[in-house]
C-alpha cells in the first residue's frame, strides 16, 4: 500500500515537529517487538495505528490506517508506509468500531488528554494493543538514577501509571517486553549495555526523554558519564550487565477488547 496523507482536523503544533528531526535514523523498529505487536493484533484485518510516527511497527499484510499529528514525523514515513491521517488520538475522524484492532506504540504519554484518547481508542476498534512503560521500573535505570535523575522526574509527570491505564482500559492483559542488548529501536533505555551511545547528540535527540528534559541537566550527566567511561568506573560499577542478554526496562504490552465490542459478543 503506498503512502498517502489524508486530511483531517489537527491540533496545535506537535512536540515532534521540533524534536523529531533525524528520528528515523535512530528509531528503527526491533523485529522482536514487531513480532509481539503483530501477534497481539491477532487475526485483525483492519488496524488503526495511533501516534504512528514514521511507521515503525506497522504490520505487513493488513489494511492499516495511521494517525500522526506531527509533520516532521509524517515526512519521514517511507513509501511503503500506511495511509496517514493528520490528526490526534483524542479526536478521531472514524465511526464506531471502524477497525478490527488499534495499536498505540510508545505514544500515550504524549497525548494531551489521556482519558479522551483511551475512549476514542476503544470506540473506534474492537481490540487494542498498547505499548507503554512503567516508570516505577524505568526510574531505576542506571542512566537516569546515576547521571540525569531529572529525566525520571520529568517522565513521571508525563507517563501515565499502569494503575491509571488499567483503570481507564478496564479488563486487559499486561505482558513484559524485554529490551535486548542489541535492540534496534533507540529509545533511552535501549543502550543499557552500550553506554557510549549516550555521548552521541544525534542518538539523544531522537528520544523525547532527552529532548524534553532540561538541556543543562542532560549535559552535566553526559559529562559525568564520559568521565566514568574514560576512567573505567562505569564498567566496574556495572560489570554484571556485560553478561546479560536482556533486561526488564519497564516496557509493557497491554492488550484487551473494547467495551463496545465486548457488549456485542453473544452471551
Amino acid at each position: 500500500m503506498s503512502q498517502a496523507v489524508l486530511n483531517s482536523p489537527a491540533t496545535g503544533a506537535p512536540v515532534y515537529d521540533s524534536i523529531g528531526v533525524g528520528y528515523s535514523s535512530v528509531r528503527r523498529p526491533d523485529p522482536r517487538w514487531a513480532g509481539q505487536v503483530q501477534a497481539a493484533l491477532g487475526d485483525a484485518r483492519t488496524v488503526l495505528n495511533l501516534g504512528a510516527g514514521t511507521g515503525a511497527y506497522e504490520p505487513a499484510g493488513r489494511l492499516v490506517v495511521a494517525v500522526e499529528p506531527s509533520l516532521e514525523m509524517r515526512v519521514q514515513r517511507g513509501p511503503g508506509a500506511a495511509p496517514c491521517v493528520i490528526g490526534s488520538a483524542e479526536r478521531l475522524p472514524f465511526d464506531d468500531q471502524s477497525f478490527d484492532a488499534v495499536m498505540a506504540v510508545l505514544t500515550v504519554h504524549h497525548w494531551s488528554d489521556l482519558e479522551a484518547g483511551i475512549a476514542e481508542l476503544q470506540r473506534t476498534a474492537a481490540r487494542f494493543a498498547i505499548v507503554t512503560y512503567d516508570m516505577d521500573v524505568q526510574k531505576e535505570f542506571w542512566f537516569t538514577r546515576d547521571y540525569v535523575p531529572e529525566i525520571a522526574e520529568a517522565e513521571c509527570s508525563r507517563v501515565p501509571s499502569m494503575a491509571r491505564l488499567r483503570d481507564l482500559l478496564g479488563p486487559c492483559e499486561v505482558t513484559t517486553l524485554p529490551v535486548w542488548h542489541d535492540f534496534t529501536d533507540g529509545f533511552m533505555t535501549a543502550f543499557w549495555r552500550r553506554p557510549e551511545a549516550y555521548l552521541d547528540a544525534a542518538t539523544r535527540r531522537a528520544c523525547s526523554a532527552f529532548a524534553l528534559t532540561d538541556e543543562q541537566a542532560v549535559a552535566r550527566g553526559v559529562r559525568r558519564l564520559a568521565d566514568d567511561l574514560e576512567s573505567g568506573a562505569w564498567h566496574r560499577r556495572h560489570a554484571d550487565l556485560v553478561t546479560r542478554d536482556h533486561i526488564d526496562a519497564g516496557f509493557r504490552l497491554i492488550t484487551g477488547v473494547s467495551p463496545l465490542a465486548a457488549r456485542e459478543v453473544p452471551a
